[in-house]
């Protein structure tokens, strides 16, 4: 069998899932390549699929990024497949639960579980909003299967796959023994479907969750215990001006950062920001280039890792606004802008940092969601070339930018 084309992805994707599920079912398949978010997001890769997202379907006859397209495409790579649908009606209600695995299934169940998972900054009212979204869309769903066996028609379709596979990361993280008992119907539908071979095929055996995974704060580093007060010890006698030179030298303050015992930089970050504050950015940024110091600071991009996993602009916004809450120790040392943008469901957050030295200090990368991020240094060499994205960066002018922060 010649595959229908390459997807690439990281391992156990269930979106990936889908589309070989689909193809399984047309009797065709499709290669596939790990894909490392930080290294293989290269500008040929971006030229290609400039989103970045995963996973994406290579091949000579298209190049796809959403996976439910992908896995549109290897149904419909068969003649009058049965996968979807046999008359205009069936084929409309396929494409609607196609529709509900993605809005009310899958972008929910994200929002929900990547703080869980370490994969987002866990804000408590955006998970649990995510969660009851979740369950909302299990109650429906779980209605409409008190009379069904697969959700289109005596067989399964494409609604299936799409919407089955959209359950597996919740069915099997967080959806326990007593929460799916309010969703029997459900639970009956997802074990059928996904005990049937093809299924198992390419998801595996699907244990349900027995213990659903919850939050687990960073650990708090403890304080060393205050030594004990010693008595007050009586006055002695000033040293006389000959024992003056035998007397010890008391040792200097130790310094609250590494970063404070870096040589002076003629570069003063608070003034660049007051420049930024006050003035327009064209100006400010003329000002910045006038008096950067490349050796006492350096320049880093920055991009959120799990793009991919974002959905609502605002919530996003939000996620910039837990990372900065958790650098409260790095504001003497680094100045930020990062943006959100695109739309709802595709959206990303990327910016620019200024910072402190030439390596990210343990004020930035002791902060708990720091590993969400990716930071690119840019060295001297590359200002160049980079000067423009960082104006726009820091003067928010991208035509999809749609909210953003600044750290300072």
């Amino acid at each position: 069998m010649s595959p229908i084309g390459t997807i690439k992805s990281y391992p156990g994707n269930p979106r990936v899932a889908k589309a070989q599920i689909a193809a399984a079912y047309n009797g065709l398949e499709f290669n596939f390549e790990n894909f490392d978010l930080m290294k293989d997001r290269t500008p040929e890769f971006l030229a290609k699929f400039p989103l970045g997202k995963v996973p994406v379907l290579e091949s000579s006859e298209v190049n796809l990024a959403e996976s439910s397209a992908i896995g549109y495409y290897a149904a419909a790579l068969k003649e009058d497949s049965p996968l979807l649908g046999k008359n205009a009606v069936d084929q409309a209600l396929i494409f609607q639960w196609v529709l509900f695995s993605e809005t009310e299934i899958s972008s929910n169940a994200s929002t929900w579980l990547a703080p869980l998972r370490g994969f987002a900054p866990y804000m408590k009212p955006n998970v649990d909003a995510a969660a009851s979204k979740v369950k909302r869309a299990l109650d429906a769903l779980n209605k409409v299967l008190l009379t069904k066996t697969y959700l289109v028609g005596h067989q399964i379709t494409y609604a299936d796959i799409a919407v089955v596979t959209s359950l597996v990361l919740p069915f099997t993280l967080v959806l326990d023994k007593a929460t799916r008992a309010e969703f029997k119907n459900v639970v009956r539908y997802f074990t059928t479907v996904v005990a049937q071979p093809i299924f198992k095929k390419y998801l595996g055996e699907v244990t349900l969750c027995e213990t659903p995974l919850k939050y687990t704060p960073p650990k708090k580093e403890k304080k060393p215990a205050a030594p004990a007060k010693e008595a007050p010890k009586k006055k002695e006698a000033a040293p006389k001006a000959d024992d003056a030179d035998a007397e010890e030298a008391k040792p200097a303050p130790k310094p609250k950062s590494k970063l404070d015992l870096l040589p002076p930089s003629k570069f003063i970050l608070d003034a660049w920001k007051r420049e930024y504050s006050n003035n327009d950015t064209k100006d400010a940024i003329k000002w910045f280039w006038d008096n950067f110091d490349p050796e006492g600071y350096s320049i880093w991009k920055v991009d959120y890792k799990y793009n991919d996993e974002l959905t609502l602009t605002f919530m996003s916004n939000n996620l910039i606004g837990g990372f900065y809450a958790r650098l409260e120790r790095a504001h003497k040392y680094a100045f930020g802008s990062m943006i959100v943008r695109g739309e709802n469901n595709n959206n990303t957050i990327s910016g620019y940092w200024v910072i402190r030295g030439q390596e990210i200090p343990y004020e930035i990368y002791d902060a708990a969601d720091y590993g969400s991020y990716d930071f690119q240094k840019i060295e001297p060499a590359q200002y160049e070339e980079k000067k423009e994205e960082f104006y726009k960066y820091l003067a928010w002018e991208f035509d999809d930018c749609v909210d953003g922060k600044v750290f300072k």
